[in-house]
């Protein structure tokens, strides 16, 4: 019984800390139908920016969401829409946004931040909602150093050589010993990091296959035809889940020179 009633606080738990990614899943889906047409002068991309400040500023009313956090998670909305600028560019081209948008920074509509931002709400709201800490977590410069090499990896790899095998390389090593433990139901859980650092990649390629099924962004190989997006992203995404992370627990923690890291209390 005690594993069944862990088992649902856990399950609660993860769906509220995703709570804004699921909000977003189902907007793609219900919008899907309005397609690249104008409604009231707005494009589908534009109701979404809308829905999903909408989405943000819902959870810092009803205190689902700290001003702290939100300040994070806009550190890394940011930055994931210098990415975007970049990454599609017609000269790059690595995806595309493939209908109308009136609120768009060249090829990006603004709307896209959120996408990650996402991320970065499920990182910080998780932290709080499951009490998390962590054991031998590596020194916040190697692991910012690390983060910032994967972000610039991104957009360098296309003038230069793809360093993504060492910075996979370097991220088993120093991550190696880290363990994450949580509460539920008054019980403390232990788990290495970097199997749930996997999975958590593996879930956002899941929703990333969603999202381009109902064509919020599209590779190359899917404008044709929809299919399955390839398993080398997985790779992508453990990169960037490393970049959020590294965000999140640097403004919202604190680590001891021992390795220990805890959440601080934060104003709601």
């Amino acid at each position: 019984m005690r594993y069944l009633k862990s088992s649902i606080e856990f399950t609660f738990k993860a769906a509220s800390a995703a709570l804004f990614g699921i909000l977003l899943l189902i907007a793609f889906a219900l919008t899907a139908k309005m397609g690249s047409h104008e409604y009231y002068s707005l494009f589908r991309y534009d109701y979404l920016l809308i829905y999903a400040l909408l989405i943000q500023t819902c959870l810092l009313y009803l205190k689902l969401e700290s001003w702290a956090e939100a300040k994070v998670i806009a550190l890394f909305h940011l930055m994931a829409m210098v990415m975007e600028i970049f990454l599609t560019h017609p000269q790059i081209a690595s995806w595309q946004y493939p209908q109308p948008a009136v609120f768009k920074i060249m090829t990006v509509p603004l709307f896209a931040g959120f996408m990650y931002s996402a991320v970065g709400s499920f990182f910080a709201r998780s932290l709080r909602l499951y009490q998390v800490s962590f054991t031998h977590l590596p020194h916040f410069a190697n692991m910012l150093c690390l983060a910032v090499l994967s972000y610039i990896n991104f957009m360098s790899k296309f003038f230069v050589p793809d360093i993504r095998n060492i910075l996979f390389a370097w991220s088993i090593f120093i991550f190696w010993k880290t363990k994450i433990r949580f509460r539920l139901q008054q019980h403390q859980f232990q788990l290495p990091m970097l199997p749930i650092l996997i999975l958590l990649a593996f879930i956002i390629w899941i929703a990333e296959n969603i999202s381009t099924f109902y064509k919020i962004w599209l590779y190359p190989s899917q404008v044709d035809a929809w299919h399955m997006v390839g398993w080398g992203k997985l790779g992508s995404w453990y990169l960037l889940l490393l970049l959020s992370l590294v965000l999140v627990l640097k403004i919202l923690g604190n680590r001891t020179d021992t390795g220990d890291w805890t959440v601080r209390q934060l104003e709601k």
